[in-house]
């Protein structure tokens, strides 16, 4: 199969708030392509300058790309996109902010982003590729294998590691867990490698659930442990059925500011008395209507935590 790849042409200062926008209109695969030097701990070859990839300086440039297939029709997408980033031109320096595209084959995009996701580590939660070697001691370490395929959620975003710190504090053994737009399956897997009893994962795209799944068989976890279910938690009724009510002790919801808020209501019917919900991908300045909504649907504000421009608010529902 063939896709069209779109990049918008914008700056590192901006790239965040647009690969947002790119989410709230529905494009859940986004490449970002800069020149920002990588921290030590992430350096490919450690802190030795000689074993560096030859890059050059950073120009303050950043190109933001999505795919999609190439007879779709996306004259309204591009539309949309084009007005939001004239709107982003009054709060901050989007640079050209041109859209360009090229062909491209689904075993270019699918497979040429490996080399940017390596092995890293969270608390004691060890998250490798499946194309990686182990390293031989991980005793006191979990290990998490992941292969994201088509699927988003590596761990290595702001936004998923705010979850994953949360999680390290608030689940229990044994417990049910909830994890509304799956992805890969990242954090269910990270909550059952935790000790979790059980988990259900919803996520708008099918090819989430069976990338969950195929990740729980990298990570040997049995398919009973997971129940998942493809569909929109906002307003699908059946859905809300299957997923129950008062059955979580923790719900975990990494997505968008703007879906977070209405599905509030639905988040806050799925938890247990005293249970918790650990909310993130939320822009910093959309962080008070997430808020809001979450203690308008009866919730308690636990902890609000940032990492970069992203915020995690951890909330709480009484007895």
């Amino acid at each position: 199969m063939r896709y069209t790849k779109y990049t918008i042409h914008t700056t590192t200062e901006a790239e965040e708030l647009v690969s947002a926008m790119l989410g709230e209109l529905g494009i859940n695969s986004i490449e970002i392509d800069n020149l920002v030097p990588v921290l030590d701990g992430d350096r490919q070859g450690g802190v030795f300058e000689e074993l560096q990839p030859d890059l050059s300086e950073d120009d303050g440039k950043s190109r933001v790309s999505f795919y999609v297939e190439e007879d779709e029709d996306v004259t309204f997408l591009l539309q949309q996109i084009e007005d939001e980033l004239s709107k982003m031109r009054a709060y901050t320096n989007i640079g050209d902010g041109n859209i360009t595209c090229d062909i491209s084959d689904e075993a270019d995009w699918r497979d040429n982003w490996k080399q940017y996701f390596s092995s890293f580590t969270i608390g004691n939660i060890f998250i490798k590729p499946t194309w990686e070697e182990a390293p031989a001691d991980l005793s006191e370490q979990i290990l998490v294998e992941i292969d994201p395929g088509v699927s988003f959620g590596t761990g290595k975003h702001e936004s998923t590691q705010l979850v994953i710190k949360q999680m390290q504090k608030y689940l229990k053994p044994d417990q049910e867990i909830l994890d509304v737009g799956c992805g890969s399956g990242i954090l269910s897997i990270i909550a059952l490698k935790m000790g979790a009893g059980h988990v259900v994962g919803t996520d708008i795209d099918e090819d989430c659930i069976a990338s969950s799944y195929d990740n729980f068989d990298v990570n040997h976890l049995s398919h009973d442990l997971g129940d998942f279910y493809v569909g929109n938690l906002i307003d699908d009724a059946d859905l809300q059925n299957r997923v129950g009510i008062e059955k979580y002790d923790v719900v975990l919801a990494n997505i968008l500011a703007d879906i977070i808020i209405p599905m509030a209501p639905a988040l806050a019917n799925a938890m247990k008395p005293e249970a918790y919900v650990i909310t993130s991908g939320i822009i910093d300045f959309k962080e008070q209507d997430v808020a809001d909504a979450l203690v308008a649907a009866g919730l308690e504000i636990v902890e609000v935590n940032a990492q970069g421009e992203w915020r995690g608010i951890t909330a709480r529902k009484p007895r």
